[in-house]
């Protein structure tokens, strides 16, 4: 006799928290989309999925940390919609109304191209006004680090970012920046980190619904281009123009993946000289639904593919690559190189690749030195870059007389050291004006790359001479990353504990001599999730779980002595012996980790 299934037993109370969410969210396409997985029939074999979806953005409130917020839009409060904003905007106007006790505190408020960004920036705007905080609106669509500028340049209190930078079209999120007389210190204009993201967050908890929470019809400000202006401005004063009157000799194809950068980009390459930059049209105009990538984040296989061929077919010498929201940059080159290590990209196969951040660390961080040379570093000027990245730019610093420092992963806690004069993190994130703005900058970071390959082909050499000349000085470090994707975010915390209880006993054949809990502490940092194993060799591994991405990543380097007068074929030769090296170390942590 067959057993008949058990009928399905909704949650009766989750139906009356979707039912009380419902009628006090601000949005009719959201109370719509809630409404319609309310009413699906019992018997409907849907009904089951429904409520899935239902107690899954219901299942808490959208996190608020040191990474703002940032998940997938639609509604319910562990999602980005208007009524989460809301309250994130409520409980900001709340800190900063306590932060600055009886004076009136000022935002700056910014936003991309993706869904919802216009709309969620000027809810923050409404509720910012009423609560009695001067709120400056950013015009139109803008890159992220316009925004950042503003916060320094106006010396607003905070800054508010509406993007979900790289993420996928689904998601939105919320970046927030402290400055003017909330953080007087280095971290002044910077992504805000502990203790000011609890605070704010228990300012937000105490938002009860958002119908208590007043939104002005009227009141902000909506600024003009002038500061976008001054940003633009700030950036081409970083061209070293030796005669302005000479063309610059270098042809760039440039793609900003269909997001914000494009405008912006376009006019500081133009005023700094540079006029053969070749766009790729089909990426140029912002675009919320991404339409010729895969995933809006350069450092994804085939998300610049359209740029290679561009580059190719127009016999560029660069390609520059901003993600969506214009924070990061990616470089791809022509490397003599690559015709011995081709890969499955299309770049692989024809001597072009897109150089690893920390390459582009490294080149940009020997740019900002060089561009001081002849001067006395000033007492405490340092570089610095996130624990994951590469340590080369030690070396670098070290060789010119700067200090440096390895952080916590992010931009919140490198763009903050004291006396910064470069800062970089691996994932394509670069520093190279925090005077100005205190955040990675995809913008100008292009802007002295693209200096950089001009004035080295004026040379006869190229951005691959360079990086051999680094090699030569400081020894070959290469690196590599693995990530792993979980759909279960509860596998990552049993991965983290499967490598702790059993890490590798050796990498790439060279035993493991120091294996440190990132959690406990290290080298005077904070505790943060992570592991970090060293090998005799000098090989260096962290695996740590993505602060913005479900995923668990594992970043990899791989050091190799080099003569100082090697030749092109020994550097080919010791690259070529440090990837393969790289390729048996990630094969260990696979096993290692049980994927």
């Amino acid at each position: 006799m067959s057993q008949q299934p058990e009928p399905f037993a909704p949650d009766h109370a989750l139906r009356e928290r979707v039912a009380t969410w419902i009628a006090d969210d601000p949005d009719p396409v959201t109370r719509a989309e809630l409404q319609t997985l309310l009413d699906i029939d019992l018997e409907d074999p849907a009904a089951p999925l429904a409520q899935d979806a239902l107690a899954d953005a219901f299942s808490g409130l959208l996190q608020f940390g040191t990474a703002g917020l940032r998940g997938r839009m639609a509604g319910g409060p562990n999602r980005m919609n208007r009524a989460v904003v809301i309250r994130a905007a409520a409980g900001l106007a709340a800190f900063l109304l306590e932060a600055r006790a009886g004076q009136r505190p000022s935002v700056a408020i910014g936003y991309d191209a993706r869904y919802n960004s216009q709309t969620f920036a000027r809810d923050t705007a409404a509720v910012m006004t009423a609560a009695g905080v001067d709120a400056h609106l950013l015009p139109r669509a803008l890159p992220t680090p316009v925004l950042a500028f503003a916060v320094r340049d106006l010396g607003t209190d905070a800054g508010v970012m509406v993007t979900a930078s790289h993420n996928p079209p689904e998601d939105n999120g919320y970046k927030v920046y402290l400055g003017g007389q909330v953080v007087t210190d280095s971290g002044r204009g910077a992504q805000i980190v502990p203790p000011y993201d609890a605070d704010i967050a228990r300012h937000i908890g105490a938002v009860r619904a958002v119908a208590d929470v007043p939104r002005a019809e009227s009141g902000w400000t909506v600024l003009g281009d002038d500061v976008a202006e001054r940003y633009r401005a700030s950036v081409i004063d970083l061209a070293v123009v030796a005669d302005p009157t000479t063309p610059r000799d270098l042809k760039v194809v440039y793609t900003p993946l269909h997001g914000v950068g494009g405008e912006t980009i376009m006019t500081v390459l133009g005023a700094a000289g540079y006029t053969d930059v070749l766009p790729v049209e089909a990426q140029m105009q912002p675009d919320p639904d991404f339409p010729t990538v895969s995933f809006p984040n350069p450092e994804e296989p085939g998300a610049i593919d359209l740029a290679l061929a561009y580059a190719i077919e127009t016999e560029a010498d660069l390609v520059v690559a901003n993600d969506p929201d214009a924070d990061r940059c990616a470089l791809a080159v022509r490397d003599p190189h690559a015709e011995y290590h081709p890969g499955p990209s299309s770049a692989g196969h024809t001597g072009w690749r897109m150089l690893h951040g920390d390459e582009v660390g490294a080149l940009l961080g020997a740019a900002v030195a060089q561009r001081a040379q002849g001067t006395t570093p000033a007492d405490g000027a340092r570089m610095a870059n996130s624990i994951v990245s590469s340590r080369l730019l030690s070396k670098i610093a070290a060789a010119h007389g700067y200090a440096h420092s390895a952080t916590l992963t992010g931009f919140k806690w490198i763009s903050r050291e004291p006396g910064l004069v470069f800062g970089y993190e691996e994932a394509l994130g670069y520093c190279v004006d925090p005077i100005h703005v205190r955040d990675k900058d995809g913008i100008s970071a292009a802007l002295l790359l693209v200096q950089l390959a001009d004035q080295l082909k004026a040379q006869g050499r190229s951005i691959v001479d360079a990086l051999d000349d680094l090699a030569r000085e400081h020894g070959l470090y290469v690196s590599d990353q693995l990530s792993a994707r979980f759909t279960d975010l509860e596998q990552i915390p049993s991965t983290m504990a499967r490598l702790r209880s059993a890490p590798p006993a050796t990498l790439g054949g060279s035993p493991v001599v120091s294996v440190v809990d990132l959690a406990e502490g290290a080298d005077g940092l904070p505790p943060t999730d992570g592991l970090r194993l060293i090998a005799a060799d000098d090989t260096r591994v962290i695996v740590r779980p993505s602060g913005t991405e479900p995923k668990v990543k594992c970043y990899l380097e791989v050091v190799a002595p080099v003569a100082a007068d090697a030749s092109f074929e020994d550097l080919g030769t010791a690259r070529r012996a440090a990837r393969e090296k790289l390729d048996a170390i990630r094969d260990e942590l696979r096993t290692a980790l049980g994927l």
